[in-house]
């Protein structure tokens, strides 16, 4: 892993050379080492871990919930939640668990997020998997519990092209691409970041939501559409909302890569960073986070 080096150990022989003994077998210095078996361990999957995973879960249970839930109820009756509403709704609840779970997880909530993020080193890879895991189990459970809430009607706010399949793609690449630039630059680039940078993200969702919601749902998030999917066991056009989040969120985070500002550069930060800067300017009180999640 990095950051580990190699230490030499000299030791002092005697004038007297005892016969090692042969019951005791040499080690040989090119044998792994089981300390640094375990500090690797420990350097990729820290003691406050299962409480990022934890964390994941939950904010994606609330942002499909809120987010396809509101999509559901416009849809079986606008006059309860219009498309507007249900886009604002969606970005409301990104900007609240942002808020929330920033500090602790760094609020993903989505697998190309997570996968963007990893792409360009600001999550280690061997925790990839348990945040996807963690936001496909929020993202189902949430769609089951919609299905249960929403009966009679099958309608939980499930995510499908409106057109063609290529259209839809289109529209889920750069949809989702603006939405994790913007995340990028709040979440990665101290330069950029305020105390209202979790109003930020949560704007560019609902901004990308209301432009690309009657394409192809706006869904930006392969966890917030495979949910509802399997809850309603309903799979058309399902590899878009897989392909075009991921590309387009790949492409984000490399390309705010290329532009970031190298010159002065700043610590990597964490949306933790924009809560604990509002709880100063709101109660005066000076706090410190040594967190390193990013979004």
């Amino acid at each position: 892993m990095e950051g580990t080096t190699s230490q030499s150990t000299f030791t002092f022989i005697p004038s007297t050379i005892e016969t090692p003994s042969p019951s005791i077998p040499e080690i040989s210095s090119s044998s792994p080492s089981p300390g640094g078996s375990l500090a690797r361990v420990a350097q990729s999957y820290p003691p406050g871990f299962p409480r990022k995973v934890f964390a994941e879960v939950i904010g994606t249970f609330l942002l499909v919930f809120v987010g396809s839930g509101s999509a559901g109820l416009s849809k079986i009756d606008e006059s309860m939640v219009s498309k507007l509403g249900a886009s604002l709704a969606g970005g409301l609840i990104v900007t609240v668990m942002i808020y929330s779970i920033g500090h602790i997880s760094g609020a993903h909530m989505n697998p190309a997020v997570s996968l963007a993020f990893t792409a360009v080193r600001h999550l280690p890879w061997p925790q990839l998997p348990f945040y996807v895991a963690a936001q496909l189990t929020g993202a189902i459970s949430a769609s089951y519990t919609l299905r249960e809430l929403l009966r009679p009607s099958d309608e939980i706010g499930g995510t499908s092209p409106a057109g063609s399949h290529i259209q839809a793609l289109i529209m889920e690449m750069v949809s989702t691409y603006t939405m994790v630039f913007i995340s990028m630059a709040v979440a990665t680039d101290s330069n950029a970041t305020g105390q209202l940078s979790g109003v930020a993200v949560g704007s560019s969702v609902c901004i990308a939501s209301i432009v690309a919601g009657p394409i192809s749902g706006g869904s930006m998030n392969p966890a917030r559409t495979l949910g509802p999917a399997i809850a309603t066991s309903y799979y058309k056009g399902l590899w878009v909302y897989f392909v075009g989040p991921i590309t387009g969120a790949v492409l984000a985070a490399w390309s705010y890569n290329v532009i970031r500002d190298t010159e002065h550069p700043g610590f990597p930060i964490s949306l933790s960073s924009i809560s604990s800067k509002v709880r100063q300017s709101i109660g005066g009180t000076e706090q410190k986070s040594d967190q390193r999640c990013l979004v």
